[in-house]
Parts: structure tokens; C-alpha cells; sequence
């Protein structure tokens, strides 16, 4: 099987109760196959049984009851062709999947049915020892070839590469294709190519494709219209900002496993016929593909990951396009300046969060931060961004440690995960640029100490002062805390900016009394 994609089955003979007979399953008929799982079959499946009972799920896998051990003295080869659509259709309702299935189910050579079983004997002989039994057949493998139709012509128009019919017919002769003037004759072994295209595809193939020319399309004369929607556009640019901002763009699958769906909440889309185990689930977070290759890199000796992914998360109703990001290891190496290395924190994922949200045309100015992020962030050390409680746009934090452990993740990880599809549309339509026109006069600052309750946010504070005069203050920010004898002090500068002529004495104390108004409907005060 791994070495001419013949698949094959041994019996072990002294097991049997008579002759092995391949037939339709009985309903309600059970077989013990050799992963030591029990599974009832139907009556399409096909099955290998003797005068007692299945010893084989035909095709995919043997039975435990009959299988070889070191105590074998004879054995049973089993050489066969099973129908792809049954073993395909067979595999999916049991759950089954094996080497022997992922072959019957593309395709094996029907032709290759005496030869394999030679090879396969000659193996038993030459390792074993022992001697063979006569050839046993039943049955008749579709062993009938195609013929196509086929014009020399059809590679230039197909394909683009101008190939001397002499040696197209050589190309084909040597792929193990009979040629006969226009008629070409497919080999038992590809049972993909039915028709004139897929000649050619062989023919371009082996000339190689880097042979095709590159041929621009037609352009329609004028200027050219934009085709990129506007969530392209966003995606684009978040992709520029976190590159630009040092973070490294990964490319994970879309299946994850199912231990690590049900670590970050639940797929709710399974594989009916997956590749593997760990490629069952299409992610419902982009979290757990991040994980592993964090994990990879600082295995092979990374000291610091900064990792950023952009593609789809799979829910229940349809896909989302999703960033998500990733940062482990050491923020910072250690230097004679910065003394020991030091770790990412919460803040350093809010960091690129706020960066990344903004280049997508968040209106990040009217955020607003959740404590709560959800049962995959460590509590007290993650929260929530959103434009309101409904619309949350982004969730940043340490990953829950429990969730950590399961996906394997490096310790102490900080991530965050961008929902694109939550941001919403910008009011213009536009996609120009608006005209730059900087203020003419020079803009005021002023800073502003308050005493606040423990539990009030940050950003409400600044949120608060901020629209206290959204025409002339342009920008709060918070510049210190900490905690003095009456409590928990927040400074501030706020930024103010004229208009038409230059603020007075009486100006600025109206605007600061404003902010001093909207700090105390807070519960703040000033700091005296």
C-alpha cells in the first residue's frame, strides 16, 4: 500500500470458519475491526466474511478476530478492487477512516490486481518463508480503458504553450498513454482524466508551467474603476498596520481539532470526512493555529513571538473574518539598560488592538471597555472593546490558563481576536481622502488630577471628559495613576484647539469647568 498504492488485508487462516466470501452486509451485523472499536453495518456495505462471521469492512478496514499475530502459520491474502463511490459512502456513515480508505476511495488500478498480489506473496516469502497456494479469483475488475478524442491543437488553446505535436505524443507515450494518431488511450491507473482538457493538463505539466507566458488581460480604455470592496480595503489595511508594527503574519488551517474547538467555546461545523483527527472542526477561533505556532517557534529557539492571522472563524450561521493575534515570550531582552527580560502584558495586546482597530476604520475614540471577555480570558486580566455592549468589536487579554494547557500554548500568553464583520460601515461613501487642513492657531493643553472610585474605567473617565465640548477639546488622554491616602488619583491632559481666534482666560476656565462638571457626574473630584 505505501509503496505502489496497492491496498491489501492478511487473515490469519487457522481463525476461520470456512471460506472467505465477499458479499453484502446482514442487517444488524456487527464487526470488531482492528482499532478495537465494534461498528453494526448496513446492507450497502460491502464485507469479507466467513461461514461465521465479518472479518472485514471491505476496502477499509480488517477485523480484529481474524487479524495476524507472532503465533500465525498461514495466512489469507486478500487482493481486491472495491467501487470508490461505496467506499467512500461506506467510510463516511461508520466514521471510519484508514490509509486503505483514503486509496479505494480516489482510485486504485484495477489492472494491478495479479501483479500486486505476486509482489505482495513474494514479500511474505522473502521475509516469512513458507510456501504459496494456488491464485484463488473471483470476480472481474473494470479493467476497460477510455479513449479520447484528441486535437494537438487544443495545448496552444488551452494552455498557452505552443508543444511540437511529436513531442506531445511523446509526453503522453511516456506517462504510460496510448497513442493512436488523434485517438488517445487513458491508462487503467488515472481514472481522472476523462476528457481533451485534462491531456492537456498532463502535456503542460510535464513541459512545465513556468513555459506559459505571461499575457496581460484586455483593459478597457480610461481610467481604471476601483473593484476592491470596502471590507477588502479594511483587510488590507490592518494587514499594512500590523506589519508595520512588527508583528508577523501567519497563515494557519481552518480545521482544528476537536479538543481544541471545545477549548475556545465550540465548533459548530464537523467534517463529515475529514484528513485527520486534528482537522475535524473548522475553527471557531483563530486562537488555537496562533497557539501552535507560537509554541513551534519558541521550541526552535525564538525568544519572542509576535504573531497576527487574518482570515475566517466559523459560527453557526455563516463566517466571520476575524484578525487575531498572538504575543509570547520576552516583550523586551535583557540589556545592561533594561536589566531583565520582560514579559507581554494585557496592555501590550491593547496596544496593537487599539492600532489595528483604528487602520480598519474603527471609530476608536467612541470605544468602550467590558471587564467581562469571556470564558477562554483569565479573569481580572482581559476585557472587552466594543461600541456599546452589543456590538463588540474586539477582546484582548491573557489567555485563561485552563485554555492555555489545552491548546498546548505557551505560558503566560497574551492574544487577541478583531471581529472585522462587527465594525460598522462608514457613513460616506466616499473613498477619497478628506482634504487636509491643519489648524491655523497653536492648541492648548491643560492637565487635570481627579480622585475617582476604585471601580470606575479609565477609558469612561476620558470618555466622559471628552464630551464635555466635543468642538474645541480634540483629545484626552490618560498620563498617570496611583493610589494616594484619599484613594485612586487618574491625571489627564486634555488638549483644546481654537477656532477662529485664540482662547481667552474666560474660555479655557468655561472649558475647564466643563470637565470638571463631567469627572463629578462620574463620582470623581478634583485633587487638590
Amino acid at each position: 500500500m505505501l509503496d505502489l498504492g496497492r491496498p491489501a488485508h492478511a487473515y490469519d487462516m487457522a481463525k476461520l470458519a470456512g471460506a472467505l466470501t465477499a458479499r453484502a452486509a446482514k442487517p444488524g451485523e456487527t464487526v470488531l475491526a482492528l482499532n478495537e472499536k465494534h461498528y453494526v453495518l448496513e446492507p450497502f456495505m460491502t464485507v469479507i466474511a466467513d461461514d461465521a462471521q465479518v472479518h472485514d469492512i471491505g476496502g477499509i478496514m480488517g477485523g480484529e478476530d481474524s487479524g495476524v499475530a507472532d503465533t500465525t502459520t498461514g495466512v489469507m491474502l486478500e487482493v481486491a478492487y472495491f467501487t470508490p463511490e461505496n467506499i467512500a459512502r461506506t467510510g463516511q456513515t461508520l466514521g471510519l477512516t484508514s490509509d486503505a480508505r483514503s486509496r479505494f476511495e480516489r482510485g486504485v488500478d484495477p489492472a494491478f490486481l495479479d501483479d500486486g498480489l505476486a509482489i505482495l506473496t513474494q514479500y511474505v516469502l522473502d521475509i516469512c518463508g513458507g510456501q504459496p497456494s494456488r491464485v484463488i479469483c473471483a470476480g472481474k475488475p473494470p479493467v476497460e480503458t477510455g479513449t479520447i478524442a484528441f486535437d494537438y491543437a487544443r495545448t496552444a488553446a488551452l494552455g498557452g504553450i505552443d508543444v511540437p505535436e511529436a513531442e506531445q505524443k511523446a509526453i503522453l507515450e511516456r506517462l504510460g498513454f496510448g497513442v493512436n494518431g488523434g485517438e488517445v488511450t487513458v491508462p487503467t491507473w488515472r481514472r481522472d482524466v476523462d476528457g481533451p482538457a485534462d491531456v492537456v493538463e498532463e502535456i503542460i505539466r510535464i513541459t512545465g508551467y513556468d513555459s506559459i507566458p505571461s499575457t496581460p488581460l484586455e483593459r478597457a480604455p480610461g481610467v481604471a474603476h476601483a473593484t476592491a470592496t470596502r471590507s477588502q480595503l479594511a483587510e488590507r489595511r490592518v494587514r499594512r498596520a500590523a506589519a508595520a508594527r512588527g508583528l508577523n503574519e501567519a497563515i494557519t488551517w481552518s480545521f482544528i481539532s476537536q479538543a481544541e474547538a471545545e477549548a475556545v467555546g465550540g465548533g459548530e461545523w464537523v467534517v463529515a470526512n475529514p484528513i485527520s483527527e486534528d482537522m475535524k472542526v473548522m475553527r471557531p477561533s483563530l486562537l488555537p493555529g496562533l497557539a501552535a505556532a507560537a509554541r513551534r517557534n519558541l521550541d526552535r529557539g525564538a525568544s519572542s513571538v509576535r504573531l497576527f492571522e487574518l482570515g475566517r472563524r466559523y459560527g453557526r450561521d455563516s463566517e466571520h473574518p476575524t484578525v487575531a493575534i498572538l504575543l509570547a515570550g520576552d516583550r523586551q531582552a535583557r540589556g545592561w539598560q533594561s536589566g531583565k527580560p520582560a514579559p507581554f502584558d494585557a496592555f501590550d495586546a491593547k496596544a496593537e488592538v487599539l492600532a489595528l482597530l483604528e487602520a480598519a476604520g474603527t471609530p476608536v475614540a467612541n470605544l468602550q471597555s467590558f471587564a467581562n471577555a469571556g470564558p477562554q480570558w483569565h479573569p481580572g486580566r482581559s476585557a472587552s472593546l466594543g461600541l456599546g455592549s452589543k456590538t463588540i468589536v474586539a477582546r484582548f487579554g491573557e489567555v485563561h490558563p485552563q485554555v492555555l494547557r489545552q491548546l498546548g500554548a505557551p505560558a503566560a500568553a497574551v492574544a487577541a481576536e478583531l471581529y472585522l464583520d462587527a465594525i460598522p460601515e462608514p457613513r460616506s461613501v466616499s473613498r477619497a481622502r478628506p482634504a487636509y487642513a491643519p489648524p491655523a492657531l497653536q492648541p492648548v493643553s491643560r492637565d487635570f488630577a481627579f480622585i475617582v472610585p476604585p471601580d470606575l474605567p479609565a477609558a469612561d473617565l476620558v470618555r466622559a471628559v471628552r464630551g464635555s465640548d466635543k468642538t474645541r477639546i480634540t483629545d484626552v488622554r490618560l498620563f498617570d495613576r496611583f493610589d494616594t491616602t484619599d484613594g485612586l488619583s487618574l491625571a489627564i491632559e486634555v488638549m483644546m484647539q481654537p477656532e477662529a481666534k485664540s482662547f481667552t482666560d474666560e474660555d479655557i476656565g468655561a472649558i475647564s469647568k466643563g470637565v470638571i462638571a463631567a469627572a463629578e457626574k462620574l463620582g470623581a473630584r478634583l485633587r487638590g
